[in-house]
């Protein structure tokens, strides 16, 4: 029977024999069952609260409390899930506010229709709620008040407390509240001033914050960044009335009547299963008034044109030779391009009483504001990881996902996911966040190869890479000594070959260069050279291939890039050293901004003429402004600063021409007007950029 007898054994167990799931299979597919009941759930939940918008007719009833009681009685179990993917205002708002509040203890706060207390629950993101001693969640509808007790019963708050009650009515017990929030509820409080004035009678008047987030439709004539069309007002203004929620303007210039404002933000966010529009919405936080606010203009800044990035992504003037002629003390008022930004936070450690730091490019602004905002907030770890390494992980969930953006994170920083949204955002301008929210990405990747300039960075590296000279590059980059930067640098072989080669040869091969590298697009949103500059250079007789090989030879010759040159370090590697870096990126630099420095800095988004005109200065850096102007323009920035310019101040600039014609044109303003280096003369300073640099001393008007 043996082999006939095992074989019909083994067929039978064929048919039979299965392999059974593991445990960790079945868990899985359990998962993955509940995970799809909870989504079907969802959605039918959803379906629920749209039902109850769309189509349930509200209480024909003067009673306020009775129609909100019709209103979200049969959707009050559902409605968190909806309005997170709907209330985009919520996590903005709570985090402004926390972010001003976080140093504080023993605090009250009053969520003024805070309907399930969800709004409590998204706080606990932003600071611990121990801080505040009691937690008052105001609602006039009973059904939220019941679902805002059970979640406080779940979570555990003991110092929560859900009253049922009207927000133009309600005072906390202590008498006294640190902040005071209405989150998409001002909107349906009908007799609004009542509400808002009562609680400005109970908020702390030394640090007390009102926090507001809502929908809204601008005035036909309003501020700059909550203008809409007539069409969207009309629209937008009929849609929430439909279900009693008025979202005019109103409410937030009342709110601007009674109270300074501290913040602001207006946005657009998607609305779920309505494709293609977007709901306005906005934030606002103010406070009590003092003399000092009630005395200073409040100002949002108009929306000027964003080009698609900024060009530096620093400044490409060296502030170590500037000094000498500069001469900075604490009675300076200065005036300077931002470029980059780093040399205005330079003139700010060096001591400078006032630094206005001017460009036309809102993007450049941006990230000096960044930068600015950064050194106020952060500790010199998190600024470093920002602008030293220039590249870290990210998750922004509310900014990200109010973009649009899929989450990213490389693990370079740990606490990435929150230094936008919890730390940055609530103190940065509306234009610096609507820049910023898009291009958070550019520190994925690093910074620093971002923008025109760090474009073209990223390419040169690149194309040294397929030419095979990677570690040659990285041997400059590195070099231990000045000496073996100076070998690595004349063992590149295309440096070689260009040594080698015959001068008809090296002319074509320039030539090519200057079609391929040096034309004037890529001059132009590369490296930030206009045609004007770029005719400057031809008259001096010097072909742009001469010019960038002047201007690289003498760097390598002259500069040590590892231990003294923190400008072509940073684009040979695309990062700083901690101990090759700008002013503000050292230890001491960033503590002499957070310690107070910082202050005098004032970031004007505009054009630099008018900046000029606006106040008096006793040092003015023009850079390579001028170079970009024609001869008229420059005659009337001359004029401007024969006016603004103190006697004995110093005006400083660079130019891609050995004597540009607009020297003459500042003396004759009344300046005695020194040429201090020229590039044909030798090596200039780190950057060598530039082919001359001068400074103007204002005379002294005679009697």
């Amino acid at each position: 029977m043996g082999k006939g007898g095992d074989a019909g054994l083994g067929a039978r167990n064929r048919g039979t024999m299965r392999r059974t799931p593991s445990m960790m299979e079945r868990l899985s597919s359990l998962e993955l069952k509940l995970e799809a009941r909870q989504k079907l759930q969802g959605f039918k939940n959803d379906m629920l609260v749209l039902k109850n918008i769309w189509f349930s007719k509200l209480a024909d009833t003067a009673d306020h409390a009775e129609r909100l009681e019709g209103f979200y009685k049969g959707q009050a179990h559902a409605y968190d899930s909806f309005r997170s993917k709907f209330l985009w205002g919520r996590r903005p708002m709570l985090a402004a506010c926390a972010a001003r509040l976080r140093d504080f203890e023993d605090m009250v706060w009053v969520d003024l229709g805070g309907g399930t207390g969800e709004n409590v629950d998204l706080m606990s993101s932003y600071i611990d709620l121990t801080q505040f001693k009691a937690i008052y969640v105001v609602d006039l509808c009973k059904s939220l008040c019941d679902q805002a007790r059970k979640k406080v019963a779940e979570k555990g708050w003991r110092n929560v407390h859900v009253v049922e009650a009207d927000a133009c009515h309600f005072a906390p017990p202590e008498g006294i509240a640190s902040l005071a929030t209405f989150s998409y509820s001002l909107s349906m409080i009908p007799p609004f001033h009542a509400a808002v004035d009562r609680a400005i009678s109970y908020l702390d008047r030394e640090q007390g914050l009102l926090g507001v987030c809502d929908f809204f439709a601008s005035s036909k004539y309003d501020l700059p960044l909550r203008q809409m069309s007539p069409l969207r007002r009309f629209f937008w203004r009929s849609v929430f009335d439909s279900d009693n929620i008025d979202v005019g303007p109103e409410r937030r210039q009342y709110l601007d009547h009674q109270l300074s404002r501290v913040w602001e933000y207006n946005d657009e966010g998607s609305i779920p299963y309505v494709p293609y529009f977007r709901a306005p919405w906005y934030c606002w936080v103010g406070r009590i008034p003092k003399l000092e606010t009630l005395l200073v203009e409040n100002k949002v800044e108009a929306p000027a044109f964003f080009p698609p990035s900024f060009l530096y992504t620093q400044s490409w003037e060296d502030p170590r030779a500037d000094e000498p002629y500069l001469q900075i003390n604490e009675n300076d008022v200065c005036l300077t391009l931002t470029s980059g930004g780093c040399n205005s936070l330079h003139l700010c450690i060096n001591g400078a009483r006032k630094v206005y730091s001017c460009d036309c490019n809102p993007a450049q602004s941006a990230l000096l504001e960044l930068k600015q905002v950064a050194i106020r907030q952060l500790n010199y770890e998190d600024v470093w990881s920002l602008f030293g390494e220039g590249k870290v992980g990210l998750g922004l969930s509310a900014w990200a996902a109010m973009a649009e953006l899929h989450s990213m994170a490389d693990g370079r920083h740990p606490r990435a996911a929150q230094l936008f949204e919890r730390d940055l955002a609530p103190f940065l301008s509306q234009s610096a966040i609507r820049f910023w929210r898009d291009k958070l990405r550019y520190f994925s990747d690093g910074l620093y190869y971002h923008g025109g300039m760090g474009k073209v960075v990223h390419v040169v590296q690149q194309l040294a890479r397929w030419l095979g000279m990677g570690r040659q590059w990285a041997a400059v980059a590195e070099a231990p000594t000045l000496e073996a930067q100076r070998q690595a640098w004349e063992a590149l072989w295309v440096v070689r070959l260009l040594r080698a080669v015959p001068a008809w040869a090296l002319s074509l091969i320039a030539d090519f260069a200057a079609v391929l590298f040096f034309n004037r697009a890529t001059l132009w949103f590369g490296g930030g050279i206009p045609f004007k500059q770029y005719q400057l250079i031809m008259a001096d007789g010097v072909h742009m291939s001469a010019y960038a090989a002047r201007c690289f030879d003498g760097v390598a010759a002259s500069s040590h890039l590892r231990g003294d040159n923190y400008f072509y370090y940073n684009c040979m590697t695309g990062k700083f050293a901690r101990d090759n870096c700008p002013a503000y990126l050292t230890p001491s630099g960033f503590q002499a901004l957070k310690g107070g420095a910082l202050e005098a800095l004032t970031i004007v988004n505009g054009f630099f003429l008018p900046t000029l005109r606006a106040r008096q200065y006793t040092k003015v850096i023009l850079m390579d402004h001028l170079d970009w102007l024609t001869d008229a323009a420059t005659k009337e920035v001359a004029a401007a600063l024969a006016k603004q310019v103190a006697p004995g101040g110093r005006v400083i600039w660079r130019s891609a021409a050995n004597v540009p014609p607009y020297a003459g044109f500042i003396a004759d303003a009344g300046f005695e007007v020194t040429c201090i280096q020229r590039a044909d003369q030798g090596f200039m300073d780190r950057v060598n950029m530039y082919a001359s640099f001068w400074v103007g001393i204002k005379k002294a008007k005679k009697q």
